[in-house]
């Protein structure tokens, strides 16, 4: 099947360019390794318009609810190339492949994997990088938490209210979170702490069965009989996989315009098709109202290209882009 605009990544960025494609009349999919990114993580926000406060993960949630809505299809699955031919873009997630005639790149910030045998074949099947999202699938089962910070600590303290049991696996002795978060933690009893501890290996076949792990002091390794596992160790802008297909600035991020489009590798020729928005481009202030009116754009751009229209000329855009223009915005 192919797709209007394929959107890669389902934080605050590419939800809003779901919704805003789609109810330009066209096709949109979203395609991301999990959802919300790192505003899932904020327990409380009080910044955003019409909210006095709200927790991440209840705002996120109402995006997502939003865009299926209208019709956005969103598929949870890692993206790992996107090329083009003869002007469609192939997008390759996992083992799957998805055409597109424009894409919008705002998968912003990206959960940190461990790098071991294992998990991505078993990602999703019983590995998770979102504890707030994926819990309650493991009601009164075994659970682990990889990690030492306040989302490992956060994780393990929610799955100690589900789960029968919860591995806390930390490669160190002390933890980094909050000190009064790690003795809530040390006071639930069905949390066993495996500290001093990495995770080699991921065991199973179709699911999730077993991890490796070994004392990083003794050397000892022992088998954890599990059934899902929350790999809580941050997030990171990982942008290599995308270094060929667009230009990226010193930091790794994508270099855009104020019009949200990218441009073609070490080159200021822009990339026709290709737009992106979020905390993986260049745009400066990381926050999340921002990224929803970067997505919006995006959203808007992508559909003025698919439609054969060009905004740069258009009577709406004239005087502001005049006006940016005589202030040597680019």
């Amino acid at each position: 099947m192919q797709y209007d605009v394929i959107i890669v990544g389902a934080g605050p960025a590419g939800l809003t360019a779901g919704i805003y494609v789609a109810r330009r009349k066209l096709n949109p999919l979203i395609l991301s390794k999990n959802l919300g990114g790192q505003a899932i993580l904020a327990t409380s926000i009080e910044n955003y318009p019409g909210f006095k406060n709200i927790k991440g993960i209840k705002l996120i949630k109402r995006c997502e609810k939003q865009a299926r809505k209208f019709g956005v299809e969103i598929i949870y699955s890692e993206v790992k190339k996107i090329k083009e031919k003869d002007g469609i873009f192939l997008v390759k997630a996992n083992d799957k492949e998805f055409e597109g005639k424009a894409v919008i790149l705002a998968f912003g910030k990206i959960p940190r994997s461990l790098n071991v045998p294992g998990e991505e074949r078993l990602t999703g099947k019983g590995i998770s990088y979102c504890a707030t999202c994926d819990l309650p699938l493991f009601k009164n089962k075994v659970i682990a938490v990889v990690g030492g910070g306040n989302s490992a600590l956060e994780a393990a303290l929610d799955g100690s209210r589900i789960a029968k049991k919860v591995y806390l696996v930390h490669r160190r002795e002390k933890f980094r979170g909050f000190e009064d978060l790690v003795e809530r933690v040390k006071r639930k009893e069905n949390i066993k702490f495996v500290l001093n501890s990495v995770v080699k290996k991921f065991n199973g076949d179709e699911i999730l069965k077993t991890a490796v792990v070994e004392n990083t002091k003794t050397g000892e390794k022992k088998e954890l009989e599990i059934e899902g596992v929350f790999i809580e160790i941050g997030y990171e802008t990982k942008t290599d996989w995308i270094k060929d297909f667009v230009k990226l600035d010193e930091y790794g991020q994508i270099v855009v315009n104020w019009r949200c489009e990218t441009f073609y590798p070490n080159s200021d020729k822009i990339r026709p098709g290709v737009f992106a928005a979020g905390d993986v481009t260049s745009v400066p202030f990381k926050q999340i109202t921002v990224a929803v009116g970067e997505g919006c754009k995006a959203a808007l751009q992508a559909s003025a290209y698919l439609r054969g229209n060009n905004p740069h000329t258009l009577i709406e855009w004239g005087k502001y882009s005049g006006m940016l223009n005589n202030l040597n915005v680019k």
